[in-house]
């Protein structure tokens, strides 16, 4: 397989660019290779979005746009098992995940292809024969940094409302799942009559081509998912040009089971929802806040599930979790393990796999009971699948340690009462919080981050907001006036 940069309607590497390959983090074999692009690959994609923006048919032709992303979707969901395989073997992650990852992007697609023919302005009458009009037009050239821990849908959830707005791209894909974004794109090069540059893609190993995205003048929009500090580093870059931002963030979502939670329904779904993507995902349930009255309980029954997880190579239909993404984040988690020490406690300690998994990034969950509200387990995104316990008297005090947290994405409330956790729901400070379920995210509905956790919001109609630009015409019917 290979991972070549797709620029201006051409496929290729550029003369400077470097080939580098991508290691599947199961085994340590070489997947394939792609094209580590230079900062020229990088310039030369940027005139291409901007040129396809200002002179193409693209920006003004809705109902074009639609086609072309239902011809997208269609093709995307016909290579879905492929892909999926692609994604798995690159990425680690089970199977399962990477067909859930293919079909969300599919659904997606066809979502923002609905909404392509629904930009809806108004005009206002303010006086008699006196008339202004708001209209949508999009903002112009978007680039687009896509993670590697859901390098699918994390691309097209930017990529398909941008598109549907009328924006041209370019998308800087993660180097560690450089040849699935490749893949995706392809299938999108492949629709008819799409104009060259409406979409332009790259590759690479350090970070200069983003670092360029951000300062070029001519791109309008940034819509970057990852960690806080880059976050917060792109927005500052951004104000030089005051060009629009679109920023996902890192998480650290608390589980509040209040005393009349149902454990025996919670726990597996908990766990499932903390070890998704080996819990490389920043909505990854994190922080378990349980009632005292049922804390003996719940260690028992999480301490159990975890111990029982399956990990393995994604290829393995009975593995539940695959390996991280590479070494150097499989021995961070383990270096947080060796940082614990009392009053908190390892209830289960987190091993790194051998014998016939000793070639991989493999690693085992952990639970640890945190009394040290200052811990790093407590104040930092874990990224990786370490479940942490802390316990509460009340319903104010649960809250109060759940907003105690400088992110603020995602948060989800268990009890049998409704009302009282929609009460709690409300006063919780994240973005999306669930109630009685963890994880679950679709096309209709928005997400986005409160605090650190980012700015902006991707799904749902508001993600077209991020895209379009508002402009006012004003007029009079008067004569001679």
């Amino acid at each position: 397989m290979d991972g070549f940069s797709w620029i201006a309607g051409e496929w290729g590497t550029s003369a400077a660019s470097k080939i580098a390959t991508s290691v599947n983090p199961a085994t340590g074999e070489s997947v394939g290779v792609f094209d580590d692009a230079d900062d020229h690959a990088v310039q030369t994609a940027i005139a291409a979005a901007t040129e396809a923006f200002c002179q193409s048919k693209w920006s003004t032709s809705p109902r074009f746009r639609s086609s072309v992303l239902l011809n997208f979707a269609d093709l995307l969901e016909a290579s879905r098992v492929a892909i999926a395989e692609l994604l798995t073997a690159e990425h680690g992650k089970p199977l399962g995940q990477s067909l859930i990852e293919v079909d969300l992007s599919v659904s997606e697609l066809r979502y923002y292809a609905g909404l392509a023919r629904n930009i809806f302005g108004r005009v206002i009458e303010l006086d008699c024969d006196l008339y202004s009009m708001i209209g949508k037009e999009p903002a112009g050239v978007t680039a687009i940094i896509v993670p590697w821990n859901a390098p699918i849908i994390l691309m097209i959830r930017s990529l398909a409302p941008a598109l549907a707005a009328g924006c041209t791209c370019v998308v800087k894909a993660a180097p560690q799942t450089a040849l699935t974004s490749a893949a995706v794109l392809r299938l999108l090069s492949q629709v008819p009559d799409l104009p060259a540059g409406v979409v332009n893609s790259f590759s690479e190993s350090s970070h200069d081509g983003a670092k360029l995205l951000v300062e070029d003048p001519r791109v309008r929009v940034i819509s970057y998912t990852g960690s806080t500090l880059v976050g917060k580093q792109i927005a500052a870059a951004a104000t030089a040009t005051l060009k629009r931002v679109n920023l996902e963030l890192g998480g650290s979502a608390p589980v509040i089971l209040l005393d009349d939670a149902d454990l025996q329904s919670a726990v597996p779904q908990v766990v499932r929802a903390a070890i998704f993507i080996s819990g490389q995902q920043c909505v990854a349930a994190s922080r378990l806040l349980v009632s005292n009255t049922r804390l003996e309980e719940a260690k028992a029954l999480f301490a159990k599930s975890l111990r029982e997880i399956v990990v393995g190579t994604g290829s393995d239909p009975a593995t539940q979790m695959g390996p991280m993404i590479d070494f150097a984040a499989r021995d961070r988690i383990l270096r947080l393990l060796d940082a614990v020490k009392e009053p908190d406690e390892i209830l289960v300690r987190g091993v790194a796999l051998d014998g016939r998994h000793a070639a991989g990034a493999f690693i085992t969950p952990s639970l640890v009971h945190v009394r040290d509200p200052q811990s790093q387990l407590i104040t930092d995104e874990i990224f990786g699948p370490i479940l942490t316990l802390q316990s509460f008297d009340t319903d104010a005090e649960a809250l109060e340690r759940a907003n105690a947290s400088r992110f603020g994405l995602a948060a989800s409330v268990w009890s049998a009462d409704l009302a009282r956790a929609q009460r709690l729901a409300r006063r919780i400070e994240a973005g999306t919080v669930w109630i009685n379920m963890h994880g679950a995210l679709h096309p209709e509905v928005e997400t986005g981050g409160y605090k650190e956790s980012g700015v902006g919001r991707l799904h749902g109609v508001d993600a077209m907001n991020e895209f379009l630009q508002s402009k006012h015409t004003a007029w009079t019917a008067k004569q001679g006036a």
